[in-house]
């Protein structure tokens, strides 16, 4: 009897892109698309944004996929949906929720979901987030567009002698697309630190001299698998509350939830109409 092959990310036999090739099998299974052609990651705050992109096709639980968990923060979903993009016969591959760096699973469960849109036939990835922002002009609610990253989690996912150009990752051609649907649209960097603690009043002035202008936990190290696997990225940040030290207010969780539902409207038109002209 034939055993069947380890789907284990954490184990170091096991290549992260056959794991993803399984992952989309499955995918495709479950939703009857034989490929999709844009992902969506969907940070805290970004939920209701696939119900404006287009009918929801098919819905699949992440525990029934290869390689993927459940929720573990709340304002997730712990599903992935094939939505048919309105207008356009185009299948977009929505993730409800992503594996953070802080969680512990490791960096190939962090990008799981990047590699599996790219393994699905992805070409083209949205990476959003909640994050707190370093400039007081800009208010809770403020979507900003991600024009570069500083990596402060000391990982990378590309593994041995791989070189990979992160020259322009964060699309400039998207970037002016999301500036003609929306011209007040701010560009700024953003800092990944690890997690899962909000940075000290210090580490944002860090960040700030390092030179950026966005501070959270996610998405530089899915923007880099994205590259690797030679799909556009296009990143955006939802202001959810002003860093730690720019404010005199106390951070916390619920504070970036109310901010996305504050927010969910704009956001959502935003992505539906740069989805819908990519």
């Amino acid at each position: 009897m034939t055993s069947r092959p380890s789907l284990d990310l954490s184990d170091p036999s096991v290549d992260p892109f056959d794991v993803a090739a399984a992952a989309a099998a499955v995918i495709a299974e479950r939703t009857g698309a034989p490929r999709h052609d844009i992902a969506l990651v969907l940070g805290s705050g970004w939920g209701p944004t696939a119900d404006l992109v287009g009918e929801t096709v098919a819905t699949v639980d992440n525990t029934d996929v290869p390689g993927f968990a459940a929720a573990a923060v709340a304002g997730h979903s712990g599903t992935m949906r094939s939505v048919e993009v309105a207008g356009s016969g185009r299948r977009a591959l929505v993730f409800g929720t992503r594996t953070h760096f802080y969680e512990g699973r490791g960096v190939r469960a962090v990008v799981h979901a990047v590699r599996t849109a790219a393994a699905a036939g992805c070409s083209t990835i949205v990476l959003t987030n909640g994050c707190g922002g370093l400039d007081p002009d800009w208010a809770p609610g403020t979507p900003v567009l991600i024009r570069d990253h500083i990596n402060l989690t000391a990982a990378s996912p590309v593994e041995g002698a791989t070189f990979v150009d992160l020259t322009d990752l964060y699309s400039p051609r998207l970037r002016a697309l999301a500036r003609e649907i929306d011209p007040g649209l701010a560009e700024g960097v953003y800092v990944q630190f690890r997690g899962p603690h909000y940075e000290t009043p210090a580490e944002v002035r860090m960040a700030k001299v390092l030179g950026g202008d966005l501070v959270g936990m996610s998405t530089t190290l899915e923007a880099i698998a994205a590259r690797q696997s030679g799909m556009e990225v296009l990143g955006v940040s939802l202001v959810t509350n002003a860093a730690a030290g720019i404010s005199e207010q106390p951070l916390s969780h619920e504070e970036v939830l109310e901010a996305g539902r504050d927010a969910a409207q704009r956001c959502g038109e935003l992505l539906s109409a740069v989805v819908a002209r990519i």
